[in-house]
C-alpha cells in the first residue's frame, strides 16, 4: 500500500493491497485496507467486521478500537450466541451476569448463550483495541459451557506438539460443555509447524506480534502483526516465523468437541 499524503488522503503510489480474498477458503486482511462499520450498540468506537458468514465463516469477528468513552453498554449476544472479547493493548472494564472486570492487554472473557457482554474503555483518555467474536452455539445433552474470564498470564505455556521453539496457550477450558476454544500460538524465528495441516476445523486469526509466511492452500504468503486470517474447513495451513527476534504470535479461534451434522 502506497505511503498516503496527509494533506488530501490520497496514496503517494499507485492503489495496491496484501489483502487475499479467497471465499469458503482461506483470506488474508492486512490493517491498511480495513473499514469502519457502524454496529448498532457500540458508541464512540471502530468496529471492523473481519470474517462473516459472507467469507464462507460459521463465526463473526470483529477488531475493535474504543475510543475515550467508547462503550457497549446494551450488551453484545443473545440466547443462542456466545462471545468471547480478548484485549489487544489498553484497558477496558468488561461486564457479564453483573460482574464488572477490569481488563489489560493480554485478558479476555468468554460469555455462554444467554449472557449479554458489555464492554467500556478504561484507559485513561487513551484508545484500547481488541479482538471480539460472535458463534452460534452447538448444545449437547448433559453439558454446558459456563463463564470465563482469565489472563494469559495466568495460562500454561504448552509446547506445541512437543516442539520447544513453539508455545501454545488454551484460553478456554477443554471440557465437552464448550464447543469452540481460542489458543495462541507463538513461533520463535525460524520455526515452523511440524507439516502442512489439513483439518474439518475453521480458524479466525488475529497476529499480534512478530511476521512470517503462511501457507493458505499451498500458496506461501508473507503476514505480520495485525493482518488478520481466516481459514476454512480443510484447506491446507502452515506457517513459518521469521523476523529479527521478534517471535510470531497470534489468537485464533477453533471449533472442537462436536461431530459433524448430516
Amino acid at each position: 500500500m502506497g505511503y498516503l499524503n496527509n494533506n488530501t488522503g490520497y496514496a503517494n503510489d499507485l492503489l495496491a493491497t496484501r489483502a487475499v480474498i479467497k471465499k469458503n477458503n482461506f483470506a488474508i486482511l492486512p490493517p491498511d485496507g480495513l473499514v469502519k462499520n457502524v454496529v448498532p450498540g457500540f458508541e464512540n468506537c471502530d468496529l471492523t467486521i473481519l470474517s462473516s458468514p459472507q467469507l464462507g465463516a460459521t463465526f463473526v469477528d470483529y477488531l475493535i478500537t474504543l475510543h475515550d468513552g467508547g462503550n457497549n453498554r446494551a450488551g453484545f449476544g443473545g440466547e443462542e450466541i456466545e462471545t468471547f472479547f480478548y484485549v489487544i493493548s489498553g484497558q477496558v472494564t468488561v461486564e457479564a451476569d453483573g460482574q464488572r472486570h477490569s481488563l489489560s492487554a493480554g485478558g479476555y472473557l468468554y460469555c455462554p448463550p444467554g449472557t449479554l457482554l458489555k464492554l467500556e474503555n478504561n484507559n485513561q483518555g487513551k484508545d484500547s483495541q481488541g479482538f471480539l467474536y460472535k458463534r452460534k452455539y452447538q448444545p449437547i445433552s448433559g453439558y454446558q459451557p459456563h463463564l470465563v474470564v482469565s489472563h494469559r498470564d495466568k495460562l500454561e505455556k504448552v509446547h506445541y506438539e512437543g516442539m520447544e521453539n513453539v508455545i501454545v496457550e488454551d484460553l478456554l477450558p477443554k471440557d465437552l460443555g464448550f464447543d469452540m476454544n481460542f489458543h495462541v500460538l507463538t513461533f520463535s524465528p525460524g520455526a515452523s509447524h511440524g507439516y502442512i495441516e489439513t483439518h474439518v476445523q475453521e480458524h479466525g486469526a488475529y497476529i499480534l506480534s512478530g511476521e512470517g509466511v503462511y501457507n493458505l492452500d499451498n500458496n506461501w504468503i508473507p503476514v505480520k502483526k495485525g493482518d488478520y486470517l481466516f481459514m476454512a474447513a480443510y484447506v491446507p495451513q502452515a506457517c513459518y516465523a521469521t523476523g529479527r527476534g521478534e517471535p510470531l504470535s497470534y489468537i485464533y479461534s477453533k471449533d472442537c468437541n462436536r461431530d459433524i451434522a448430516l
